[in-house]
């Protein structure tokens, strides 16, 4: 009989081999195909960080002149995820653009095969690359689903001479160009190129905190060489995003051992079983967190893993499953990191799962912080003002 030796997950270090990755840069190909008149490239902005991706490719994540595009379900179930996005960038004086011209990218019928035809997903696509170079910013995205999605068109659009000539003419009779990006970037990606500026401007001490962490699957699992790791986090077995960030604001991030698992969301059952994605999303992440770590926060970089996560709890504490526990993105324990208000930026009360506890052992006045947005909302029903603006939420 041979006996192997078993090495712990933690002892275990990923080698980086640039060969090993299952498609070569894109980039060269694009390049290419933009000399040869087939399309356009956006260059990310001279101001970027270099991360590494999974087999060491440096990927450019560029730091302003960046063109927001936002999540369907993160702007009508968790808006405090992106408006924590915007704050950060007006805190350090970045130039960023938060378009009103933006569309959905259909990705969610996509997966839940709803959708319909390769070149109209595609077009989609194009058209907001496109929307973003005309106004001469970079389009970052906030869904991890988007850019999964995106991840997976700008890779077809590059190999698929017969799709982008459809996709070519849809454009032309909308007026616009077909461009893609020279990268595709994550909202995660550029949280963390910005983590150790953040460390710098933390006000609020979260040493005394213990996290855990779910990366989302359409992140770190469609076109995986794309996505960013670090040999200092987990041996680089897996993806660097959400914890890097977590430890860098002094955050003591534990393991468990559904990590890699879906968080219930799953596309196609969220819409037509959605008992089993609630069931999922509690039973194999919420309590294994629970009964294995006992954190005082769970942090995603996903719509769909935040929202899941987090509004799945009230049908575990119907029958009495172990709940309870706070769901925030990534740029939502960034911004408060740093003194953003809770419930004025945060908007921490759009969350299901009762956060006040957590808040509470941040420092925070969770009764006081409450009273001053809640004497914002009564101004808007009055009618002193149409809406709270960003000096507002800095009061």
């Amino acid at each position: 009989m041979i006996h192997l030796p078993i090495t712990k997950a933690s002892d275990r270090h990923f080698k980086i081999n640039p060969n090993d990755a299952p498609v070569k840069d894109l980039r060269e190909e694009l390049f290419q195909l933009e000399k040869e008149g087939e399309l356009e490239v956006i260059r990310v902005p001279d101001n970027y960080v270099e991360l590494m991706t999974k087999y060491g490719r440096m990927k450019k994540i560029p730091i302003d002149k960046t063109w927001h595009h936002k999540s369907c379900g993160q702007c009508g179930h968790i808006p405090g995820y992106s408006t924590s996005i915007f704050w950060l960038n007006r805190q350090f004086g970045l130039d960023y653009y938060d378009p009103t011209d933006q569309t959905s990218c259909t990705a969610w019928n996509y997966y839940a095969s709803a959708t319909s035809n390769p070149e109209a997903q595609a077009a989609v696509a194009v058209r907001n690359f496109a929307a973003a170079h005309e106004v001469g910013y970079f389009p970052v995205i906030h869904c991890g689903t988007s850019f999964g999605h995106y991840k997976e068109v700008r890779h077809a659009l590059v190999h698929q001479h017969d799709l982008r000539r459809k996709v070519k003419k849809i454009m032309e009779r909308l007026g616009k160009k077909l461009v893609l990006p020279e990268e595709v970037v994550h909202y995660s990606e550029w949280v963390l190129a910005m983590k150790d500026r953040i460390a710098e401007r933390q006000v609020i001490d979260m040493s005394h905190i213990t996290a855990t962490v779910h990366p989302a699957c359409h992140y770190h699992k469609l076109i995986e060489e794309d996505a960013i790791y670090d040999s200092e986090i987990y041996g680089a077995q897996r993806t660097a995003i959400v914890t890097g960030t977590l430890q860098a604001l002094g955050i003591n991030v534990a393991d468990y051992s559904t990590w890699f698992d879906c968080c219930g969301f799953g596309f196609r059952h969220i819409l037509v079983s959605r008992d089993f994605s609630r069931s999922f999303s509690v039973q194999r992440k919420i309590e294994v967190m629970i009964e294995e770590v006992n954190p005082d926060v769970t942090v995603t970089h996903d719509t769909g893993c935040v929202t899941t996560l987090d509004q799945s709890q009230f049908a575990g504490r119907a029958h009495n499953k172990k709940v309870g526990l706070p769901v925030m993105a990534d740029s939502q324990m960034a911004a408060m990191a740093m003194g953003a208000h809770p419930y004025k930026v945060l908007q921490l009360h759009w969350h299901n799962a009762d956060n006040k506890p957590f808040l509470r052992k941040l420092g925070l006045d969770v009764e006081k912080t409450w009273s001053e947005f809640q004497a914002e909302v009564d101004k808007i029903k009055s009618g002193e003002k149409k809406f709270m603006t960003w000096e507002d939420a800095d009061k």
